[in-house]
C-alpha cells in the first residue's frame, strides 16, 4: 500500500490551515491531509493588452495531482481507510473522477465511478484512458441518469464512501472556503493586490461556492466570476447561492458563529461551448497564448473557457484581475 505519509482522521498532517485557524471548532471533522498550502500566486506577464492579470496557481497545491478538486477531497476523503472503496460518478473524462481515484489510491482505497459519454477532447480523451486503469468498474454509460441510478444501486447493496458528482457538497467545499482564507491571507501578506474580480470555471459549483464564502470571511468583498461548463440547467447562480448556504450552516452548527454569506457571485454564459467537454475555439486560442508567455497549460472542458473570460475582464483595465487555475496538468502526463 502507498500512502505518502498520509495521516488520516481528525488529527492529520497539514493541520495548520486558515480554516483552522478561523474555526477551530471544524478539527473535529475526519480529513485527510493532501495538499502543500498555499498554492502561489503570480502575475502574468507578456500578453498584449491584459495589464494586472494575476494567477492563483493550484496546479501547485498537492505534491501528487492538484487542482481544485483535491482541496475538496480532504474532507470527502476523511473517513476512508486502507482496503475501503470509494464510489463517485461524472463524466467520461472526468478530473474529478481521476483525482479521486489517484488520492483514495494514495490511502489504501479503491474506486469505483459511474461515467457517461459526454463531448471530448484531447486531454479529456487521455484523462479517460488513465481512469481505465485506475478505476475499479471502467463501465461509461449514454447519459447521466444511468450513472445516477447504478450510484444508487449500489450504495444500496454495498458498504462503500460516496462521493457526489464534482464532490460537490457541504463538506466538500469546507475544503474551497479554505482556499478562499487562504487567499485572503496572501493579498493580506502583499503576495499579490486585491483583486477587482476573480475569475474560474464553474460546474457543479462547489469550488466558486466555498472560495466565495471564505472570502466573505475575511471581509472580502471581491466579485468571484464563474465561467459556465455545462448547460444552464445544472450550472446556474440559484445553485451556487444554494451550495454557498448549506456551507455556512455546516460551519455555524460546528463553530456556534454566524457566517456572513456572499452576494459578490456571478456567471458569465458567453463561454460556454455548447455543451459539457465541447472545446471553445476562444478557449483554445487563449490556452495557446497563455501556454506561450508562461508555460502554463489549460484543459479545454474547464479551464481555457474560464481563462478567455478572465482576458475578457483584464483587458478592460479596471484593477487587477486573478484567474482561478483549477487544472493540473500532471494528470496528462503521470
Amino acid at each position: 500500500m502507498q500512502t505518502d505519509e498520509i495521516v488520516t482522521g481528525t488529527h492529520s498532517l497539514g493541520d495548520d490551515i486558515p480554516l483552522y485557524r478561523r474555526f477551530p471548532a471544524l478539527r473535529a471533522l475526519p480529513r485527510v491531509s493532501l495538499c502543500t498550502p498555499p498554492s502561489p500566486v503570480h502575475e502574468i506577464e507578456g500578453i498584449p493588452d491584459a495589464t494586472q492579470l494575476w494567477v492563483k496557481r493550484d496546479d501547485f497545491n498537492a505534491p501528487v495531482l492538484g487542482g481544485n478538486k483535491v482541496r475538496g477531497l480532504e474532507f470527502l476523503l476523511g473517513e476512508v481507510r486502507p482496503g475501503d472503496t470509494v464510489l463517485t460518478l461524472g463524466g467520461a473524462g472526468s478530473t474529478h473522477v481521476l483525482c479521486t481515484a489517484i488520492h483514495a489510491r494514495r490511502i489504501g482505497a479503491e474506486t469505483m465511478a459511474m461515467r457517461w459519454r459526454h463531448d471530448m477532447n484531447a486531454m479529456a480523451d487521455t484523462i479517460s484512458d488513465k481512469l481505465a486503469r485506475e478505476l475499479k468498474d471502467t463501465k461509461v454509460g449514454a447519459t447521466p441518469i444511468g450513472a445516477i441510478v447504478r450510484c444508487g444501486y449500489v450504495r444500496l447493496t454495498r458498504n462503500v464512501h460516496f462521493i457526489p458528482v464534482g464532490g460537490t457538497s457541504p463538506l466538500g467545499a469546507l475544503g474551497h472556503v479554505n482556499a478562499g482564507l487562504e487567499l485572503a491571507a496572501q493579498i493580506k501578506r502583499g503576495d499579490c493586490p486585491t483583486p477587482a474580480n476573480i475569475v474560474l470555471p464553474v460546474g457543479t459549483g462547489g469550488t466558486m461556492a466555498g472560495i466565495a464564502l471564505g472570502l466573505a470571511i475575511a471581509g472580502l468583498d471581491i466579485p468571484v466570476v464563474g465561467a459556465r461548463v455545462g448547460p444552464r440547467m445544472f450550472v446556474n447562480l440559484p445553485k451556487v447561492r444554494r451550495t454557498a448556504r448549506d456551507v455556512a450552516r455546516l460551519i455555524s452548527g460546528i463553530a456556534g458563529v454566524t457566517v456572513a454569506i456572499p452576494n459578490n457571485m456571478h456567471i458569465t454564459h458567453r463561454v460556454y461551448g455548447g455543451a459539457y467537454g465541447r472545446p471553445l475555439a476562444a478557449g483554445n486560442a487563449a490556452a495557446d497564448l497563455l501556454e506561450r508567455v508562461s508555460g502554463i497549460k489549460l484543459d479545454a472542458t474547464y479551464s481555457a473557457k474560464a481563462f478567455v473570460a478572465a482576458l475578457e475582464l483584464a483587458r478592460m483595465k479596471k484593477g487587477p484581475t486573478l484567474f482561478w487555475l483549477t487544472f493540473d496538468a500532471r494528470c496528462l502526463s503521470t
